[in-house]
């Protein structure tokens, strides 16, 4: 069946003009999310020091009556010209409601909702050359968004930015998660740290998104959609305003000082601001980001594939019982894919090294992505796969695409190859994040889907071109290869921070599992922390339509646990977050089909969890328990098996050892309502 965006139901859209004279504007214009819970107001108004001088664009964000963000500055800083932020006049506002339904099959919600009210502000400077802007505000009840247009004007055609004057000052101190890599060109890779607000510095380059809890109030997520030729955005401290963040855009790496470069008519990114008095809900909102991004651009998706793949990198060469050298050759690919097809994986990953250098010259960005080195038989390892319904994804260095693109993508169809991981780009600058596009785009054309790696945060992009299956943009699981950094506690952070972004390719499924103490990286056969259930938690919890069986075949086969991989989806029907507290763990349900699965994961607290079972259907569900065993608190490996029978308003109690977990598989008893 296509994929396509298919719209179950629509409300009539009403627009409301209403005309302004121009003038100094003294009372503020107000959108109220569809539940009255959240409303965002604009104003022009002259606030006193440290605010600037002058009259000025502000908004302001309520949650219930309660304020979130008090005035914040809105405008846009050009190169070479005037700020855009000061000395406006009104010329009308509107008002639009819209609620509509689509479906996405690869996604953690089969059905989306787009549900919310609209306010536009159109607004002339007062003084020539009078350039216009129109502030686009809506309201969700998961959150608010906003952007700017610059609409086509004779006073603005070619411009340049160097920022925005975008500010979101939050009404108190408040505690935070944040990604703080201090630069613009990273690939996202970090910790996401505990701190507070009021410790951000004018000179932070802090990566979104950010989570924020609001002393006796929301959790608030601040992130950007529909980030499409333009920078990507980051936050620091706003000078003189001890708990505002003021926006700060990637620059062109050619063009100091310059971060965009545009004609008008001209979108921003929307500025999203997502509002929970769960940290929970957060996760249960990520719909937001797509719904701010245009509809799919692809007229046939049908050969889009979501699913597991396994994945030659993680073991590093390591293999045991084999009659040959592992390493990046013929046999042990074709390895690979043999345990891809006895379980089942729709895909095996080959990652760096199997093309041939570029005019002997070493380094994967200068590789022949055209032709493969001597050790790889790539034309007999695509119809070993072939043979055996696996399909083919090649890792390469987003140089080597850039240079070879429109060669290599056509041949890679002619070959039969299914994907591609494109890995490097370590920026979100205006150039790097058109080419994504560009990137995504071809290979849609030769039906290839995209594995982004050393990238930044997702903004939707995936409505648009679900090719793009997942990316990286997250201190994943390889760093345990030569670091002690991806711990259980940053991996109960991710859930409500970096994956509110969108799918991420952490690359779980390690099975060497050891206890804090046990634990040492190595490159070869390398170890992670955290118990064996842990692991399989993270099949649920951590969300992306294509996702890794990272170790090596013969630590699968026959080990507990691998019947949990063997059933569990990539994506889903439904998702609900019973419980969690971000730092110490979590509980995610996800259901597929008549089955439900749930993951459980704790930081290194050994946790007892009384799991109520309400998301569960009608009928009886037998549940298939994977749970840190006895003895998992000295050995990680550990794990328990079970069985019972359950329904909604049961209970499941589990106790979880340091770094532990829990992964469920409910089934939905023969003859029950809604089995088949």
């Amino acid at each position: 069946m296509r994929f396509r965006t298919v719209l179950l139901a629509t409300l009539l859209v009403i627009l409301v003009e209403v005309s302004i004279i121009p003038r100094a504007f003294s009372q503020a214009l107000t959108v109220a999310s569809p539940d009255n819970k959240i409303s965002l107001s604009f104003d022009l108004k002259s606030l006193p020091a440290p605010y600037a001088s002058g009259q000025r664009a502000y908004y302001r964000v309520t949650y219930q009556g309660n304020p979130v963000l008090t005035d914040s500055p809105l405008g846009l800083d050009f190169v070479g010209a005037p700020a855009l932020n000061h000395d406006f006049s009104i010329q009308s506002s509107s008002m639009a409601s819209h609620d509509s339904s689509w479906q996405d099959r690869i996604n953690d919600n089969l059905t989306v909702r787009d549900h919310y009210n609209q306010l536009t502000v159109r607004l002339e400077e007062r003084q020539a050359p009078h350039r216009r802007v129109e502030l686009i505000f809506r309201a969700y009840n998961s959150g608010v968004a906003f952007r700017y247009l610059l609409p086509r004007q004779p006073a603005l055609g070619k411009f340049a930015l160097a920022g925005e004057d975008t500010g979101f000052y939050f009404t108190q101190a408040a505690p935070a998660f944040a990604l703080n890599l201090g630069s613009f060109t990273t690939p996202y890779e970090g910790e996401f740290e505990r701190t507070s607000l009021d410790q951000f510095k004018p000179s932070s380059i802090v990566n979104l998104p950010l989570l924020v809890h609001i002393p006796n109030g929301p959790w608030v997520a601040l992130l950007e959609a529909d980030l499409e030729d333009y920078a990507g955005m980051y936050v620091g401290a706003a000078a003189g305003f001890p708990n505002g963040l003021a926006s700060k855009l990637s620059p062109l790496p050619d063009h100091p000082g310059t971060a965009v470069i545009a004609s008008t008519p001209k979108s921003t990114p929307w500025r999203v601001i997502m509002i929970n008095p769960r940290p929970g809900g957060l996760i249960e909102s990520t719909d937001l980001i797509l719904n701010l991004n245009p509809p799919c651009a692809l007229k046939d998706t049908s050969w889009i594939e979501p699913g597991k793949t396994a994945w030659d990198w993680w073991s590093g060469d390591y293999d045991t019982d084999v009659n040959f050298k592992p390493g990046m050759n013929t046999p042990t690919l074709e390895h690979y894919i043999q345990f891809a097809a006895d379980h089942h994986l729709p895909y095996m990953l080959i990652d760096a090294g199997w093309a041939r250098h570029s005019n002997q010259q070493k380094g994967w960005e200068t590789a022949d992505i055209t032709h493969w080195n001597s050790n790889v038989d790539l034309p007999a390892i695509l119809a070993f796969a072939r043979q055996r319904h696996v399909k083919v994804i090649l890792w390469m260095h987003w140089k080597s695409v850039k240079r070879q693109m429109n060669q290599a993508f056509p041949l890679f169809q002619k070959w039969g190859v299914a994907g591609v991981k494109i890995d490097f780009m370590n920026r979100d600058d205006q150039e790097m994040v058109n080419f994504y596009y560009q990137m995504a785009r071809t290979a849609a054309r030769y039906h290839l889907v995209v594995d982004f790696h050393g990238a930044f945060k997702p903004t939707g992009m995936r409505r648009t071109y679900p090719n793009q299956l997942t990316r990286e943009g997250v201190m994943g699981m390889e760093y345990s290869k030569w670091s002690y950094r991806t711990t259980p506690y940053h991996d109960v952070i991710l859930p409500f921070t970096r994956m509110l972004a969108g799918p991420m390719d952490y690359t779980p499924g390690c099975f060497n599992n050891a206890t804090k103490e046990q634990f040492k990286p190595r490159q070869v056969n390398p170890m992670c922390q955290g118990t064996r259930a842990h692991q399989l938690a993270m099949y649920v919890v951590f969300f992306s339509p294509l996702q890794m069986l990272s170790d090596y075949p013969e630590i699968y086969d026959h080990s507990p646990g691998m019947a949990f991989l063997d059933q569990v989806p990539t994506v889903w029907d439904e998702t609900r977050v019973v419980d969690g507290d971000p730092g110490e763990y979590v509980t995610i349900a996800r259901k597929k089909g008549d089955k439900w699965y749930l993951g459980s994961m704790t930081n290194w607290t050994p946790r007892d969890l009384d799991i109520p079972l309400d998301f569960l259907g009608a009928g009886t569900y037998q549940a298939e328990i994977f749970a840190d065993g006895p003895d998992a608190a000295q050995n990680a490996k550990s794990l328990t098996i079970s069985k019972k029978w359950v329904k909604a308003g049961d209970h499941l109690s589990a106790r979880l050892a340091p770094g532990g977990g829990l992964a469920v598989i409910f089934t939905l008893a023969p003859g029950a309502p809604g089995s088949h």
